[in-house]
């Protein structure tokens, strides 16, 4: 077994940020006492939970197993770890990685008590439009999507592979879950921010003119 600091560094991110859900979710609890969403209330986020979660615990084990494994379909190919420019791409992606927890950190600060991670629904809550929400609607599940898609790259296994590949799609319905229940709860004024706003990335249409 080699060190492998490329997804040693991922590693450490992706446990990094689900260490800090956990701790949002028991803060939201005892510091705020509102419901953090640990446990989705709607039924088609029960569904999705169903699916979701074991990508997630999956997402935590498996860059670990990745250079402690021979399994063909856990262990990162060798012909990934013979090749300089294959092994600076897994650093670009390490770095990526570190980069997606430390954007997320404000993210998550800015909302506040209004952070769950399933709809809550008749819980109070307002919409945040400030820092990188005044850009992008999903600014964490964008980011998320880069921590997935960094683990991707830097473990590249099957495993890791397909594991990453359920957990986009799941954000991406879990987006338009959200988009749905948030244009019930706030109306035009939610109507007229995603019109300004883009879903994971800006628009750029919005951010060529707020140059002139």
């Amino acid at each position: 077994m080699t060190t492998d600091m490329p997804q040693n560094v991922v590693m450490v991110a992706v446990w990094s940020y689900w260490l800090s859900v956990v701790v949002m979710t028991i803060r939201s609890h005892l510091r705020y006492r509102t419901a953090a969403g640990g446990l989705p209330r709607t039924s088609r986020e029960r569904w999705m939970w169903i699916v979701w979660m074991p990508a997630v615990l999956l997402w935590q084990i498996l860059p670990y197993l990745a250079s402690r494994s021979s399994h063909p379909l856990l262990a990162t190919p060798e012909l990934v770890m013979q090749y300089p420019g294959i092994e600076v791409v897994r650093w670009v992606a390490a770095v990526l990685a570190v980069l997606a927890l430390g954007l997320t950190v404000p993210c998550w600060l800015s909302m506040g008590r209004n952070w769950s991670m399933a709809i809550v629904p008749r819980k109070r809550s307002r919409l945040i439009t400030s820092g990188m929400f005044a850009r992008v609607r999903h600014p964490i599940y964008a980011l998320s999507i880069l921590l997935m898609a960094s683990t991707m790259i830097a473990t590249a296994t099957f495993a890791m592979t397909l594991v990453g590949t359920v957990h986009i799609v799941m954000i991406c319905l879990k987006t338009f879950s959200e988009e749905t229940y948030l244009r019930q709860l706030h109306g035009r004024q939610y109507a007229d921010y995603c019109a300004q706003t883009g879903r994971f990335l800006p628009r750029w249409q919005q951010a060529a003119g707020s140059g002139q």
